[in-house]
C-alpha cells in the first residue's frame, strides 16, 4: 500500500529538478508527501487499534502520528504556515479541533486539516472502511467513497469501451479515484460542448485546463495517454502556471490542491 506514496514522492523529486518558477512549490510538496507517507505507515502499523472510520474514536492515536508533518511544514513551509505548525506542535488540543473542523466540513483552504487527514482517509480507502461522517452524496461529481470534491482529472487507456471509460477524477480529500464521463463539467455537470473550454501550453503538453463557461469553474486534466509516467496529483501542482491563465480568464478552481493553488 505504501507503494502509492512512493510513486508520488519519486515523481515529485523528479519534477523538483525540472521545475522553474514552481521549484519552491514542488520542493515543499515533495517534503509534504514524505511526511504524509510517514503518517500512513504509522497508521498501517497500528491498524488493529483503529476503529471503523470514526475520527472521534481514532483521534488520539492519529494525533500521535502527525508530528512528522508538522515538523516538515515548520521547516520547509511558507512563513505563515511554518508559524502555525509550530503553534500546533505545542497545542495538540487545537490540532484536534482543526481535524474535527475539516472532518465535519471539508474545505480546500483548511491546509492542516486536509494535509493531516489525507493519509488517514487514504488508509480508509485502501482498507475499504467507509468514513463515518454524516450524510453521503449521490452525485457522480463527488467522490463515491467520502463525498469529497474532485481535485484533478486524468485520461488513461482502459480495456472498457465507451466515452466514460477513459476519464477519471481524483478526490481532494481521500485521494480515491472514480470514473467520470469525458465531455462533462466536473463541477456543474454541463454537457454542451460549446460551453466547455480547454487550454494547453507547449510547456505542459500532457496537461490542460478543463473549464466550464456555464459555472465558470475549472479542473486540470492530466493525459496519461500522452505521458504514461506522469502522476496526476503531482503533475497538477507542477503545472501551476496554467492556473494563472484560468484565473486571468475568470475561472475558479473546483478544489485547490494541497499547496493552495
Amino acid at each position: 500500500m505504501s507503494n502509492w506514496w512512493d510513486k508520488q514522492i519519486q515523481r515529485a523529486d523528479e519534477l523538483v529538478e525540472r521545475s522553474n518558477g514552481s521549484n519552491v512549490l514542488m520542493t515543499f510538496y515533495a517534503q509534504l508527501l514524505r511526511s504524509q507517507k510517514a503518517i500512513y505507515d504509522y497508521l498501517l502499523c497500528r491498524q488493529g487499534s483503529l476503529s471503523s472510520g470514526e475520527l472521534e474514536r481514532d483521534e488520539l492515536l492519529l494525533l500521535d502520528g502527525l508530528t512528522p508533518l508538522l515538523d516538515i511544514v515548520h521547516t520547509y513551509g511558507p512563513e505563515a504556515l511554518a508559524a502555525e505548525a509550530k503553534s500546533l506542535l505545542e497545542s495538540p488540543e487545537i490540532l484536534a479541533d482543526v481535524l474535527k473542523d475539516y472532518w465535519n466540513s471539508p474545505c480546500d483552504v483548511q491546509f492542516f486539516g486536509k494535509a493531516c487527514l489525507q493519509p488517514y482517509l487514504k488508509w480508509l480507502v485502501d482498507t475499504g472502511v467507509k468514513p463515518q461522517r454524516g450524510k453521503t452524496s449521490t452525485s457522480e461529481r463527488q467522490c463515491p467513497f467520502c463525498s469529497g470534491t474532485p481535485q484533478v482529472s486524468f485520461l488513461q487507456h482502459k480495456e472498457t469501451t465507451g466515452e466514460g471509460g477513459n476519464r477519471s477524477l481524483i478526490c481532494g480529500s481521500c485521494l480515491n479515484s472514480w470514473e467520470f464521463r469525458r465531455v462533462v463539467c466536473a463541477n456543474c455537470g454541463e454537457e454542451r460542448p460549446p460551453r466547455l473550454a480547454y487550454f494547453q501550453s507547449l510547456e505542459f503538453d500532457h496537461i490542460r485546463i478543463e473549464a466550464c463557461d456555464s459555472c465558470k469553474h475549472y479542473i486540470k486534466g492530466i493525459d496519461l495517454t500522452r505521458l504514461g509516467h506522469a502522476v496526476p496529483l503531482v503533475d497538477e501542482i507542477y503545472a501551476a502556471p496554467l492556473d494563472l491563465w484560468a484565473a486571468d480568464h475568470g475561472y475558479t478552481k473546483i478544489e485547490l490542491n494541497l499547496v493552495g493553488i
